[in-house]
């Protein structure tokens, strides 16, 4: 090789070298100061050598070009601590750790109306991409309490149940409280099919990925994903993107809220929801306090359900139904406890009543709205409480009446709690397929307990009414 070769070599050498450094100035994110990958635990990765904010997302590249996102859940004396949002296969220490200077942040808008997407926004549904800037903050914006409108509207569900007994009001947050395969997803199902809103949002975080479909498929139909917005984040997928999931829909419900329009949100699961919150935490090592629940998962619970309700102005509202599992059907399990504490009433399901064919399996017993009184007539109030008075009768003796120890007219309430017990049994149950308005639901519960002011209540067909019940 001659020496003009040689320099000419050198030349084209130095002007590759400087071409790169042009560009990365000319990088939108500007220069930044990598770190690289030390360690990873788990789902957890350890880096060194770079700063970023709680929140803040990073770019991991390796050498043999597995390139992931992450985001900064913690830090220590000289590591960050990042967690994966989609798979880590091919990851390899050392790897690049480039902050981005970005955040994670919630796709929104009319564009999303009849899609089916991920909890990064992006199409699950096959229907192409989703042309749509308007975005807004993963974890939303609160506004004062104070101006929060009052729940003052009752909300018509379509079942029964709960049009009578546990009146729901526009804007209110309840929780459906169940163990596995007592049948809240088919109620949850129904409310989505039967309730008075301008758009639902649907989150299945953490469930069965078959689910999706299906609910989609049969529950949705056609006609009702017209005016929903599905987020499906299955099991399988990270923890960090199971938590997003639900942020990115109740940052959709959030969006139409302002726009003034009534929205339905459904999660199933808050549970789940707050699984993935654990499962970080004790990732980078956040010492557990409440049965292997870590303090950060009861601090989440309450910033996510907090940003349902009725909104500001008079505008828009969240009425949001979140599915928790009682483990074993334990109804003071950590989460469930907790989720009692910050929701405005909960419906619990009982396996005894699935097991014996009683559908929805409402334990009316145990469940209670707390914005009822504020959506409801005295007349309906007493003709609730009636009702309840009755099954709780029945229910506090039915073990002496299925054995035949209690005998007849040992007590005159007990008596006609017996009598009124079909009619009542009647009154709670319900076809999956059959809706019954909020009208109808006051009008069956006065016929069963009519005001005295209201003499002309026709019967309705389907109700063996016994001659004995009083008010």
């Amino acid at each position: 090789m001659t020496t003009d070769s040689i320099v000419t070599q050198r030349q084209a050498n130095l002007a590759e070298r400087l071409r790169q450094y042009q560009d990365r100035l000319g990088d939108d994110r500007g220069l930044v100061v990598e770190g690289r990958l030390t360690r990873m635990v788990g789902l957890t990765l350890e880096a060194i050598g770079c700063r970023a904010a709680i929140g803040g997302q990073c770019d991991v590249v390796s050498s043999n070009g597995t390139h992931i996102e992450a985001e900064v859940v913690g830090f220590g004396e000289e590591s960050l601590y990042l967690m994966p949002t989609g798979d880590i296969q091919g990851l390899e220490q050392g790897a690049r750790v480039i902050p981005t200077g970005r955040v994670c942040e919630a796709v929104v808008g009319e564009q999303l109306l009849g899609r089916v997407i991920d909890g990064a926004g992006k199409p699950l549904d096959g229907l192409g991409t989703i042309h749509n800037d308007e975005r807004r903050p993963l974890t939303g914006t609160s506004f004062n309490p104070l101006a929060r409108t009052p729940i003052r509207e009752p909300l018509d569900v379509g079942v029964r149940a709960i049009n009578a007994l546990l009146s729901v009001g526009r804007g209110q947050r309840l929780g459906l409280f169940a163990g596995s395969g007592v049948g809240k997803s088919v109620l949850l199902g129904m409310m989505t099919r039967y309730t008075n809103a301008d758009v639902t949002v649907v989150a299945l975080i953490g469930e069965r990925g078959r689910e999706v479909k299906e609910f989609v498929e049969n529950i949705l139909g056609k006609e009702g994903l017209k005016r929903a917005v599905v987020v499906a984040v299955p099991a399988d997928n990270p923890p960090l993107r199971r938590m997003h999931g639900a942020m990115l829909a109740t940052s959709i419900a959030e969006s139409f809220r302002e726009q003034g329009k009534h929205v339905l949100l459904l999660m199933d699961s808050l549970t789940r929801f707050a699984q993935a919150q654990r499962e970080i935490a004790l990732a980078i090592h956040e010492p557990p306090a409440t049965k292997g629940y870590p303090p950060s998962v009861f601090a989440k619970m309450p910033q996510l359900v907090e940003r349902a309700g009725n909104g500001d102005k008079g505008g828009g509202s969240i009425t949001a139904f979140y599915t928790v599992l009682t483990e074993g059907d334990d109804q003071n399990d950590p989460i469930a406890d907790a989720a009692r504490a910050i929701l405005d009433g909960h419906i619990v399901l009982s396996r005894r009543l699935a097991d014996a064919g009683h559908y929805p399996a409402i334990d009316i017993e145990a469940s209670i709205s707390r914005a009822m009184n504020d959506v409801t007539s005295y007349s309906h109030q007493d003709a609730a409480r009636s009702f309840k008075h009755l099954y709780s009768i029945y229910q506090q003796n039915r073990d002496l009446i299925s054995v035949g120890a209690y005998e007849a007219g040992s007590d005159e309430q007990i008596d006609i709690a017996i009598s009124a017990m079909p009619a009542l049994s009647q009154f709670l149950r319900q076809d999956m397929n059959t809706r019954v308005t909020l009208e109808q639901s006051m009008q069956d519960l006065e016929s069963l307990f009519p005001a005295e002011d209201v003499d002309d209540i026709e019967i309705p067909e389907g109700l063996n009414l016994p001659q004995t019940i009083e008010q």
